[in-house]
């Protein structure tokens, strides 16, 4: 291994432009991915904040006693899929229209029945906010005598959920094709490498030295260009991102771990587009 470490760094030191170009490409190659993974995480930000609201409200007869209605939200807490279950009177339910509605405060003086019924509202676990558990819930609270009506925006959650179920299969159409015009690009630079390399692996061939002997310090090379484009993918989302953050809406960055996974993702990359391109280049010669 201290031999292809050698070699490699030999290689670096004898063509650093084209080294440098080799990463420069693979760097491109990843800043899609990266721009890619960049958009497809706060769209997933998105989704899962409107995910948040997603609750079933059942709305109470005014006859409804304390007694039943705490069972009522004992009984529902047990639910699967439930978080919460938290009742307002219609005490509460009137403060809440002041404070959310400027034109209920202004007239509210004047009322002299509070026209607002008490309610039950149904939150629920994450992961667990989906259009069954939904459905489920709303038909179990609908069962009490004394709810009067159970409202969950039917057509919304459904669409809610269209829209994340499309979400992941596009995320995965077009995050398999970037995958593929990465390796592409990545494959092509490594080639041009070994095919600048040639007449050194000839040679070695000549002189008796193994496949696995002359694959190896390519293969050390190509990962370290791989890395190194990764790093650049890295700085060039990274800048992207601050760009749009500034100067046209808020973005969260990618978590850490994406960062790494992505570093990672070009240094194997490099590698085996290196080892692919030196193995068609032994069969060759």
């Amino acid at each position: 291994m201290a031999h292809a470490f050698r070699e490699a760094a030999s290689g670096f030191r004898r063509a650093p432009l084209l080294t440098g170009l080799s990463a420069f490409m693979v760097g491109l190659a990843l800043t899609v991915l990266g721009l890619f993974a960049l958009v497809a995480f706060n769209l997933r930000l998105a989704v899962e904040d409107i995910e948040e609201r997603v609750e079933v409200v059942a709305y109470l007869r005014d006859s409804a006693r304390p007694v039943e209605i705490e069972s009522a939200v004992q009984s529902l807490r047990g639910l699967p899929g439930v978080e919460d279950v938290r009742f307002f009177s219609k005490a509460q339910a009137l403060e809440r229209a002041k404070e959310e509605l400027p034109e209920i405060a202004e007239i509210s003086g004047d009322l002299e029945v509070n026209p607002f019924p008490a309610s039950l509202e149904i939150r629920f676990l994450p992961g667990s906010r989906t259009t069954e558990s939904v459905e489920a819930v709303a038909a179990a609270v609908s069962d009490f005598s004394f709810v009067e009506d159970v409202r969950y925006g039917r057509e919304w959650v459904e669409r809610l959920f269209l829209l994340r179920r499309m979400g992941a299969i596009t995320s995965m159409i077009l995050g398999g094709a970037f995958a593929v015009v990465a390796t592409l690009i990545i494959g092509t630079a490594i080639r041009i490498a070994v095919f600048a390399r040639r007449d050194e692996i000839f040679i070695m061939r000549l002189v008796g030295a193994r496949d696995g002997l002359i694959r190896r310090p390519f293969l050390i090379e190509g990962a370290i260009t791989g890395l190194m484009g990764g790093v650049l993918a890295t700085l060039l989302t990274w800048g992207t991102y601050q760009a749009v953050y500034h100067f046209l809406f808020e973005l969260e960055w990618i978590p850490q771990s994406w960062i790494g996974i992505g570093l990672l993702v070009g240094l194997i990359f490099g590698a085996m587009a290196s080892s692919l391109a030196v193995r068609r280049y032994l069969r060759e010669v």
